[in-house]
């Protein structure tokens, strides 16, 4: 069985944390969205998706007009499925089942012509490419407090050392914990935030330049370096 749902939210509305007995497969074709877990935070830009499997509670904030178009498949539908959260890319076919399925507004394998239509979209979702845009979550306080100030403070050029002295932690250890809980060093972890807050500004329609100094870089050229090095492409054609 599947189910959707499509609306059409304004730009700061934010949906607080819940969780659903169906896996979901959250499609922005309009705006960004912010999708949050305990495990990490995944940015959605326009015709990407967040996959959210069954009972992961999560809630979601809107950057700009934002039209979801939302399926909800049964649990048990296959084990081909992903287990995680992942952020994916949208192919065209995919988006064009995704808007089919939601105008015909459920699918019921008991009817043919819809269980082979349930078959065919489980088939493309079990090979959908993942792409680098999810910020792990850590889960030691004090790793938590430094997360938490850089994601409202994306900008600050503080060293490890000056956020380790903010949550009275050493360097050392504010290192550890965020290699061990979130399989990044605390500079890449930093960066990821950087991209991901980036993200957001850009498809609001701000401008590279403006972009680059509010999340942190020194020069346009070196915040187009890095998005291009994570994402294989410039802020321009990534939204183009």
């Amino acid at each position: 069985m599947v189910r959707t749902f499509a609306v059409r939210h304004t730009s700061d509305y934010e949906i607080p944390p819940h969780a659903h007995d169906w896996h979901q497969l959250i499609y922005a074709s309009e705006g960004v969205m912010w999708v949050h877990t305990a495990q990490g935070d995944w940015v959605v830009p326009p015709n990407r998706a967040v996959w959210v499997p069954a009972g992961v509670e999560h809630g979601i904030e809107m950057t700009g007009t934002v039209f979801v178009q939302t399926l909800y498949l049964a649990q048990g539908i296959s084990g081909a499925l992903p287990v995680r959260c992942c952020a994916v890319n949208v192919s065209p076919l995919l988006r064009e089942l995704i808007r089919h399925t939601v105008a015909l507004g459920m699918l019921d394998k008991n009817v043919p012509a819809r269980a082979r239509l349930i078959d065919f979209l489980v088939d493309q979702l079990s090979v959908l490419p993942t792409i680098p845009l999810q910020l792990p979550w850590p889960s030691d306080e004090r790793a938590q407090r430094a997360a938490a100030w850089l994601r409202k403070h994306p900008d600050d050029p503080g060293l490890i050392k000056q956020m380790a002295k903010r949550v009275v932690a050493s360097a050392r250890t504010l290192e550890r914990l965020f290699q061990k809980e979130t399989g990044m060093t605390f500079g890449k972890w930093r960066q990821q935030l950087r991209l991901l807050h980036a993200l957001r500004l850009l498809a609001d329609g701000r401008a590279v330049t403006a972009v680059a100094l509010d999340v942190g870089y020194d020069s346009p050229s070196a915040f187009i370096a890095m998005f291009k090095r994570t994402l294989g492409t410039t802020p321009y054609r990534y939204f183009t």
